[in-house]
């Protein structure tokens, strides 16, 4: 017993443990894209509307296939005047009334409106369906966007920290260097304010670290009191090889299976099928009902056969066939045709809007991707190119070889170009993403 209540203990803290690792755990951007998706209000909004769908497809379902089924009973005293239900004729005295009775009933043809509306939920599931993807894709780029401005401005942050660290080094050398006489004063002071100007920019771009990662968390919905630690490595490669990929393919693909497309193209469907509903609702409706029903009376100062005698022997059946015939109803039914022809013209309207908007979307996308990636081409070439004339200007500098202010235009332009690689890399990241995902690739999933 004592083995097992220390095996226990045991159990405990190692969970505990694995639960405070888990929560220190450095958080990648599929990580951080699963986390807010689990903890999203916006998809437990949408989730809760899917199971609205759900139950509607129930209801629908049962509806077209299983009959209304009722039973009922009442009792009642009645005082005064009152009809002998043995001789049909009237008396005054007290009496009491019990009454049963089950009746079912099934709309054999109601203007095929159950057909319909089994088909306009299961389609609403659907709809419902795609809805959530959509949330889903929403929260992923969102999340994408403040993850990668996280990393850039950390990332930019470093470049500075180092920067403000050769700034230091260098006023420190050039303070000995003005001692000794070998540098002016001028010099000096140049270098002090290049250095001032490097901490400004550090403190600024640290600033907008910690603003980009309270946006993080915020879409994340991470707990305020836990410290978000993300994965600041960022893989660059292969941004050359989707150049040139024709956009056409893409937009074949994502008019057929984006969920905005899909959305209103069933939306569209369940248009018509609610105006196809209504048309048939002039017609006639044919009903088969059946129902059984028994009743148990007493009256003052008679006596009358026991309860279980009377709810035999006043026992009755009776099936019911009716028809309905619509004859005048104040032009309701034109005027519901009328609506809902014009709310199918308007979801017609609404889906080729939306399969012209998604293509242009496509299109604007695989541009935007291409000229990303040759920017970030670009950008990297000029990055290694101004890497290498800080270096040779740092040297200069301490040689003596060029003044202050014109290695702080070297220093500009070397950070300016690390910058701009950052930037461009992760603006072909977003663009990429966002046409692997008209391509059906969901980005959780990329």
């Amino acid at each position: 017993m004592k083995n097992l209540f220390i095996k226990s203990v045991v159990l405990v803290l190692a969970s505990a443990a694995t639960v405070h690792a888990s929560a220190q755990a450095t958080m990648s951007l599929h990580d951080c894209m699963e986390y807010a998706i689990s903890n999203s209000t916006k998809m437990r909004i949408q989730q809760a509307a899917t199971g609205d769908a759900q139950i509607s497809r129930r209801d629908a379902a049962l509806a077209l296939f299983t009959p209304q089924i009722n039973a009922s009973t009442y009792a009642y005293y009645n005082f005064g005047r009152s009809i002998d239900p043995q001789t049909n004729t009237y008396f005054n005295t007290t009496s009491f009334h019990n009454n049963y009775g089950v009746n079912a009933g099934y709309d054999l043809f109601d203007g095929f409106k159950a057909v319909n509306n089994l088909k306009i939920s299961k389609t609403g599931m659907l709809i419902a369906d795609s809805q959530e993807k959509q949330v889903e894709a929403d929260i992923c780029l969102a999340v994408m966007e403040a993850y990668y401005n996280v990393v850039y401005y950390k990332r930019l942050a470093d470049v500075y920290e180092e920067q403000v660290s050769v700034a230091e080094q260098a006023l420190v050398k050039a303070r000995r260097q003005e001692e000794i006489g070998q540098k002016g004063h001028a010099d000096v002071i140049q270098m002090e304010a290049d250095l001032a100007d490097r901490q400004y920019d550090l403190i600024n771009t640290r600033n907008q670290y910690e603003s980009q990662k309270m946006t993080l968390a915020d879409l994340m919905f991470w707990p305020v009191d836990e410290e978000l630690v993300i994965d600041y490595s960022v893989i660059s490669s292969g941004a050359a090889g989707e150049v040139g990929k024709s956009a056409d393919s893409v937009i074949a693909f994502a008019l057929d299976h984006n969920p905005a497309v899909q959305i209103a193209s069933w939306q569209a469907l369940n248009a018509k099928r609610e105006l196809n509903t209504a048309k048939w609702q002039t017609l006639p409706s044919v009903g088969l009902y059946a129902g059984w029903s028994t009743s148990y009376y007493t009256y003052q100062g008679s006596s009358t056969a026991a309860f279980q005698d009377q709810f035999r022997n006043n026992g009755g059946e009776y099936v019911e066939l009716s028809v309905s015939i619509p004859l005048w109803n104040r032009l309701n039914k034109q005027s519901t045709i009328s609506r809902k022809r014009h709310a199918f013209e308007k979801a017609s309207a609404e889906l080729d809007q939306k399969r012209r908007d998604v293509e242009s979307e496509v299109r604007r996308a695989v541009q935007d991707r291409d000229g990303a990636a040759t920017a970030y081409e670009q950008a990297c070439r000029k990055a290694e190119v101004q890497s290498e004339a800080y270096t040779l200007n740092l040297k200069k500098l301490e040689q003596g070889l060029i003044s202050p202010l014109e290695f702080q235009t070297a220093n500009n332009n070397y950070l300016k170009s690390q910058a701009d690689e950052m930037n461009s890399l992760f603006k072909y990241l977003i663009k990429d993403a966002v046409v692997k995902y008209y391509n059906g690739i969901d980005y959780i999933d990329q």
